[in-house]
């Protein structure tokens, strides 16, 4: 049986299929105000151009930091699939030890994107996940989420930047051949995509000094495949872990309680 997933974020939505844990589709969205018909279409015909019938879909789970898009996207799936869907939230096992002074902060697409880093990793783990925000978090070898770091994440930091500087113009995020830029353009883009590398390289010999211990370290998250590339520190790329992590916790919470 397929289950759908999806990962709401405040400028993507990342939906995968998975089937007996392996992730066998793949299609990212933007997020923006449209109606449950609207996601319906949208899902249905990406899933389609990926081998994918709604009719095979039997279950659905959500990861959502957007409130205010979690009910549309629930009918959304009722509509293209009709089926329930599970949202990662209070109440939900997700078999993640949480070690943050208030667990309910925990951002949902962080704790799926954690339990899909344990699904096959050793901690301890370091886990960078990028896209609005960047935000890295440590798991101990005891698989206890630890907390972590949130920065401004590499286009919200070029956004800022262009919108405050009146002299700065509004550029693509992209990455620039040098780390020397030559023109106002380039300076830009080196700081935005390097800058973030950088800052992900520091931030992770900083976690390892107070972990006391080298870590695996995994990253994700829509801007991912852009910054890891220029990242020193060794990130391994995963772009499926919050989907793995779906399909876990969904799995988890099908199992038949004991009496």
């Amino acid at each position: 049986m397929t289950v759908l997933c999806l990962d709401a974020g405040n400028s993507t939505i990342a939906a995968g299929c998975v089937e007996n844990g392996a992730v066998t589709a793949l299609a990212s969205f933007t997020t923006a105000r449209r109606t449950a018909d609207e996601y319906a279409v949208l899902f249905r015909d990406a899933l389609a151009m990926r081998g994918v019938a709604p009719g095979g879909i039997g279950g659905a789970a959500i990861a959502s930091v957007v409130p205010q898009l979690t009910g549309v996207l629930r009918e959304a799936v009722r509509l293209l699939a009709g089926c329930d869907t599970l949202v990662v939230g209070a109440g939900v096992k997700t078999g993640l030890n949480i070690g943050i002074d208030d667990p309910s902060q925990l951002g949902a697409d962080l704790v799926a994107a954690a339990v899909g880093a344990l699904c096959d990793r050793e901690p301890p783990l370091i886990i960078a996940d990028l896209g609005t925000a960047t935000t890295l978090y440590a798991i101990d070898s005891r698989s206890r989420l630890l907390g972590g770091a949130i920065m401004p994440g590499a286009a919200v930091s070029l956004e800022a930047l262009s919108g405050t500087a009146s002299l700065l113009p509004s550029i693509p995020l992209e990455a620039p051949k040098r780390v020397v830029g030559t023109n106002t353009n380039d300076c830009m883009k080196s700081g935005a995509v390097f800058g973030t590398a950088a800052a992900i390289d520091g931030m992770i010999e900083r976690f390892e000094r107070e972990l006391g211990c080298e870590a695996r370290r995994v990253a994700t998250g829509a801007l991912a495949r852009l910054i890891v590339p220029y990242c020193s520190c060794g990130l391994e790329l995963d772009e499926q872990l919050a989907m793995k992590g779906l399909y876990r916790i969904w799995e988890r919470n099908q199992r038949p309680r004991r009496a």
